[in-house]
């Protein structure tokens, strides 16, 4: 089902099928350097099924991002529910296969999840969050409009914290 169109982009609900493809980049270990490892398979399939229950709960997740030109899968992109310093918050997350970084989809798709979620979810804030040394999530966070809020401490890893209000 699809979710969002960009002016490149189509974002739709996460499949079972998009296993292998989502884990070109769950999987990979530069693509997760900043998370505790690279995913296995049976993590990649958790966290399609985490999704797909977020979908039904809050009417968001993180979604395929789609190549409108050629049908090539991209990675995922969305809004979740984090717990950010104790606090539970929606949140931008993205993960874009490392091949297809540094052309603007991570942004484009970001920007697009960020005005869903004003518009058609009616959070009045969104945020986004990385470890500190987590820059190029950060370059997305300020392309998009976000603005730094803190720093907190997170299994031991500091993490910074974006937010922007409607």
């Amino acid at each position: 089902m699809t979710i969002l169109e960009t002016e490149r982009l189509i974002l739709r609900e996460l499949r079972t099928e998009d296993k292998y493809s989502l884990s070109k980049v769950l999987s990979d270990y530069d693509s997760m350097q900043y998370y505790d490892h690279p995913f296995n398979e049976h993590e990649v399939e958790e966290w399609i099924k985490w999704n797909i229950e977020n979908y039904a709960i809050y009417n968001c997740g993180l979604w395929a991002v789609i190549l409108k030109e050629d049908g090539t899968f991209l990675g995922d992109c969305g809004i979740t529910m984090q717990n950010i310093d104790g606090e539970v918050l929606p949140e931008i997350g993205f993960h874009i296969i490392k091949e297809y970084c540094n052309k603007g989809y991570a942004s484009e798709a970001a920007k697009a999840c960020m005005d869903y979620a004003f518009d058609f979810l009616g959070f009045e804030q969104i945020y986004s969050y990385s470890t500190i040394d987590n820059l190029p999530s950060q370059k997305v966070a300020a392309k998009i409009g976000m603005k730094k809020h803190k720093i907190f401490d997170k299994n031991g890893l500091k993490h910074i914290v974006h937010f922007v209000e409607k």
